[in-house]
């Protein structure tokens, strides 16, 4: 059964990408398309590859990370070394996001504090003066 290929306005139609974007992950190495004369042909595997690009932007990954990892996969390495690598860069990934959002949170109790203070102001501002 012959593979199935895809023109890039194809990818870029149902991942709802322009084919800028498509050839920015194709220079970073995510995406390897043949030739065929000037038209770029995808396969079945390059579809897999962004949709799993598009899966580690949503994670927050960087796309340098990203393709580490997808290359990881192309090689015959050990799937251990391939997972161990993986869940390190998802560690690393995870305290990076609950780094900021400790951050935000405080930034949040300082915010709720500040318009605590200010509405107590606003209400001693408000009560008419007693002559």
């Amino acid at each position: 059964m012959p593979s199935q290929t895809f023109t890039i306005g194809e990818l870029a139609k149902e991942f709802d990408l322009t084919t800028r974007a498509i050839r920015f992950y194709e220079d970073m190495g995510l995406l390897a398309p043949r030739r065929a004369g000037l038209q770029r042909i995808y396969t079945s595997r390059d579809r897999a590859r962004l949709t799993l690009t598009l899966r580690a932007k949503r994670l927050g990954l960087k796309l340098t990370e990203a393709r580490e990892i997808l290359d990881m996969y192309d090689s015959p390495r050990d799937t251990a070394v391939q997972l161990e690598r993986f869940l390190g860069v998802l560690g690393a990934h995870r305290e990076q996001l609950e780094a900021q959002l400790a951050e935000l949170q405080a930034n949040l109790d300082e915010v709720r504090a500040q318009e605590k203070q200010a509405r107590a102001a606003l209400a001693r501002a408000s009560k008419p003066k007693a002559r």
